[in-house]
């Protein structure tokens, strides 16, 4: 299976629900990128909605913004969730697992990255980690928020029950009612429960990301957040 622009739809919908502390993420990944004094380039993976997007044109005000996807559905939202802010806003469909859109003229200052990367299979990671690290600028950072392999039974268990109960409270300070998490659960959104994950799920463990990332040339490797199998670690280029 693949991600399909009905998946696409459905978390347009879905997202502020099924996301564990969303604003907050947004909020570490922005504060992660290191102050800039002239016009920085900042590039974003699979921008999805547009909401980091506009968060990080809203945090640079003079730096630009290039957000990729594969999905014209979500180049779309992204384009209207930054509104007023798009004359800095460049948005272009991409294939995450080529290369093709890694060759730029003008090194960007960050890469950032939101619950896309585990789309890909470990080798996929670390080939992208190594295109990473040479296309950004010397002092720039990459960060990645992302769904991660729990190492253990235990790890698996501790992370569907967080990400279920996450859901479950976020349902009931938005709506008031259980709706959103009955579709979270009838949907098997929560891969660590789903007995039969889609495929299309490649997680792999915190550890060996980090490992990768090192091995790429990366140093400074570091977790900021982590709740219900999510995590949110960066990197910086020398």
């Amino acid at each position: 299976m693949s991600w399909s622009e009905a998946d696409s739809e459905y978390f347009l919908d879905e997202g502020k629900y099924f996301v564990p502390e969303r604003e907050l993420q947004i909020e570490i990944i922005c504060g992660l990128i290191p102050p800039h004094d002239g016009r920085p380039l900042l590039v974003e993976l699979c921008c999805g909605e547009g909401l980091l997007t506009r968060a990080l044109l809203e945090h640079f005000p003079t730096g630009r913004v290039h957000a990729f996807d594969g999905s014209p559905t979500m180049l779309e939202s992204t384009r209207k969730t930054a509104g007023e802010l798009a004359d800095r806003l460049e948005t272009r469909l991409f294939d995450l697992k080529a290369a093709d859109w890694q060759a730029r003229a003008d090194a960007p200052h960050a890469v950032v990255s939101s619950l896309a990367v585990h789309h890909l299979d470990g080798g996929e990671k670390q080939a992208l980690f190594r295109g990473l690290h040479a296309m950004l600028a010397p002092g720039g950072v990459f960060v990645l928020a992302d769904l991660i392999a729990p190492a253990s039974a235990r790890g698996q268990d501790i992370a569907a029950r967080t990400w279920d109960r996450a859901v479950e409270e976020r349902a009931r300070a938005l709506d008031g009612n259980l709706a959103a998490f009955r579709r979270f659960q009838e949907t098997q959104w929560n891969l660590y429960s789903d007995p039969d994950p889609d495929p299309v799920d490649k997680p792999s463990s915190l550890l060996d990301q980090m490992k990768w990332l090192e091995a790429a040339g990366f140093t400074g490797v570091d977790v900021h957040w982590m709740k219900g199998g999510h995590a949110i670690f960066s990197a910086l280029k020398a």
